[in-house]
């Protein structure tokens, strides 16, 4: 039987996405795109081909970070900002680093070298084994780095062992991230995300019992207008049994290219309105109960960003915020959710600031966005954003 030809490298590689949280870290792209691809609500990745790259290839990406770091220390004495292009070209061709390499290694460097995140989206796919020569190149290389993250899919920790994950954990893996999305099973089902409510609780469990941090990610609006309430108190039942060290919310947005988006065109789908998603949030907030994880609402798709605290102590103080937003006056909730989308309100009293509001007031004014179309208005934006 013929050998398949082997991968040639294709110099240093970085994949699409990565969590905010992870906007400071260095990138090492282990496989490309996603093995499962077929959630209905996700527009990365369609069209594209999963594959794992080459161990060598991986570590010899690990390897240019590494001799591109000592030449901003050795030869640039730190002051990489101040290297002009003849000097930096030259630099580069004689130590063969590629340039894409040296780019990441100094906005790596900028930042601190404290994290390093590991892509695409489902790195925990590969072999432990595999997995771990990868993280020891890394702890090797960068002995100071502080935290080393990864995506994971639930279904994938569901069939890793608990002694497998704490080797990983020993080698330096100490925080993974789970798209729970929901923990309701008709959602689950309907979304294709491929994996139950109990198998998301027991792999969740596992990676909190390994002493990985875990971030899981609850998506609000996920289930639509019909299963509202199931989907906030399913996913809070979740999440009360594998109590993450986070909890982040990342609201429903519909791009064109999606599964869900012919589903919502056709009616199959109904979109919860702002303000259901608000009372989706509460009912949902209010069912996390036992629970000592911190709520981040780190991204710009949420309405309310300042919906962030730790259980148990900020549970009433999230319910408070959650209330605020439903008693305000129909023309209050239109002028925040127009300055929020415009990047001016970051919470709920700055929409009183007097410049800020007089901003909002004329762009309403000038565009004729009313309660009746605001909806409309709120789904290009969201789209616009993915």
């Amino acid at each position: 039987m013929n050998k398949e030809p082997e991968e040639a490298y294709r110099g240093f590689e970085q994949g699409p996405i990565r969590p905010p949280s992870e906007a400071f870290s260095l990138l090492i792209r282990i496989t490309r795109n996603c093995p499962w691809n077929r959630c209905a609500f996700c527009p990365v990745y369609k069209g594209s081909h999963f594959s794992v790259r080459p161990l060598e290839h991986v570590l010899k990406d690990i390897e240019q970070i590494a001799r591109s770091i000592s030449l901003i220390h050795l030869r640039f004495g730190g002051e990489v900002y101040a290297i002009d292009e003849m000097t930096l070209n030259r630099v580069l061709q004689d130590t063969g680093i590629d340039l894409q390499a040296f780019i990441c290694a100094v906005n790596w460097y900028s930042a601190g070298m404290r994290s390093v995140f590991l892509q695409d989206a489902n790195s925990l796919v590969l072999p432990t084994e595999k997995l771990l020569s990868v993280l020891n190149k890394l702890t090797q290389c960068f002995p100071a780095v502080q935290r080393i993250t990864s995506y994971a899919r639930a279904q994938t920790i569901y069939k890793k062992s608990l002694e497998e994950m704490k080797q990983l954990r020993e080698h330096g893996l100490n925080r993974i991230h789970i798209g729970l999305e929901s923990g309701s099973d008709k959602v689950l089902k309907f979304m294709k995300k491929g994996v139950t409510k109990e198998q998301h609780i027991e792999a969740g469990q596992k990676v909190m019992n390994a002493g990985i941090e875990l971030s899981e990610y609850y998506m609000p609006g996920l289930a639509g207008k019909e299963l509202l309430e199931e989907h906030a108190i399913e996913s809070a039942d979740a999440l009360n049994k594998i109590n993450p060290t986070f909890i982040r919310l990342r609201t429903l947005a519909i791009p064109t290219n999606t599964p869900l988006y012919e589903e919502w065109k056709s009616g199959n789908f109904k979109k919860c309105t702002d303000e259901e998603i608000v009372h989706e949030l509460l009912c949902f907030i209010e069912h996390l109960d036992g629970i000592s994880s911190i709520i981040k609402s780190d991204h710009i798709l949420n309405l309310l960003p300042e919906l962030e605290g730790k259980f148990p102590e900020d549970k009433g103080k999230m319910i408070t915020i959650l209330n605020e937003f439903i008693g305000l006056p129909d023309q209050e909730k239109l002028i925040f959710q127009v300055g929020r989308r415009m990047g001016l309100f970051d919470n709920l009293s700055e929409r009183m600031d007097v410049k800020k509001r007089a901003v909002v007031e004329r762009v309403i004014k000038q565009y004729g966005i009313s309660n009746d179309n605001i909806e409309d208005i709120i789904n290009q934006f969201m789209s616009r954003m993915l």
